[in-house]
């Protein structure tokens, strides 16, 4: 843990050393997917704020699980984001044909903190891209912890790159990275790579449409998921987003459905 907690901290001293400068610099407005959204805006600039709250329904065969999310990114200088987010478990519902399904405690998942720094934007290309990681402390559930005494159950470490390139209102973009996560006091480790491609069609009202394919790679098994979306601007500086997952083998996997709202907290045009 004490490890990956270093190469963290290191990353965010190296990004933030490149990127000390109070000029505003170029930014390129790329669309963001929903599903696995972005640190902070590609190209981000000092002051900017961004606070998300969520909510998924995941359909997992046997029972019906709902969990949500609070996010919370600034950036302190251009180009580097920050992002604090906490993930939670809150309800399932078994279905009546299993009940006697073991199924997970309602707990907080853990706490998240991520950075990225946008190192190429590219005005000419309508291109930017940029490197970078994020750490998660995972939790236990309460009930466990009663019987333990123990809160953290393990680690998670993602580095990742992302490119991201405009052809006129079409935006797309790629986000790719490995995860290695490490369950303390047991022998369980975990490695997955993912590799996420998403395409959006953006309207003048900043609106847009489109669609993100979710591929992860676990030892032999391999997962895809097709997350069409949608993201409406309600007010300025909020906007709500909807997505639904449709898995590629409806054998193993089932349908969920996301809801995002996003509020930035003094956005200009």
């Amino acid at each position: 843990m004490k490890q990956y907690l270093t190469y963290f901290l290191l990353f965010l001293a190296s990004s933030g050393a490149f990127a000390q400068s109070d000029n505003k610099p170029v930014k390129i407005s790329h669309a963001e997917p929903l599903y696995i959204d972005l640190i902070r805006d590609l190209g981000a600039r000092k002051g900017e704020k961004e606070i998300n709250v969520g909510w998924i329904m995941e359909d997992q065969n046997t029972f019906i699980t709902q969990s949500g999310f609070a996010e919370f990114e600034f950036s302190p200088v251009n180009r580097l984001g920050l992002e604090v987010e906490v993930p939670f478990r809150f309800s399932h519902t078994i279905r009546p044909d299993h009940t006697d399904e073991v199924i997970p405690k309602d707990k907080v998942e853990g706490v998240k903190m991520a950075a990225q720094y946008t190192f190429l934007v590219s005005p000419k290309n309508q291109l930017s891209a940029a490197l970078g990681s994020i750490y998660e402390i995972n939790l236990h559930s309460y009930a466990t912890f009663r019987k333990t005494r123990s809160l953290v159950k393990g680690n998670t470490f993602n580095p990742f790159l992302i490119v991201a390139k405009k052809w006129g209102a079409v935006n797309t973009l790629l986000y790719t990275g490995p995860s290695y996560y490490q369950q303390f006091n047991s022998e369980v480790r975990e490695f997955n790579y993912q590799v996420n491609l998403s395409m959006h069609y953006v309207l003048p009202s900043s609106n847009f449409i489109g669609v993100e394919l979710n591929h992860e790679t676990s030892g032999k098994q391999k997962i895809t998921v097709i997350h069409p979306q949608i993201k409406v601007k309600i007010a300025s500086g909020l906007a709500i987003g909807f997505a639904t997952g449709i898995p590629v083998n409806v054998k193993t996997q089932s349908l969920s459905f996301l809801t995002r709202l996003i509020y930035e907290p003094g956005r200009k045009k």
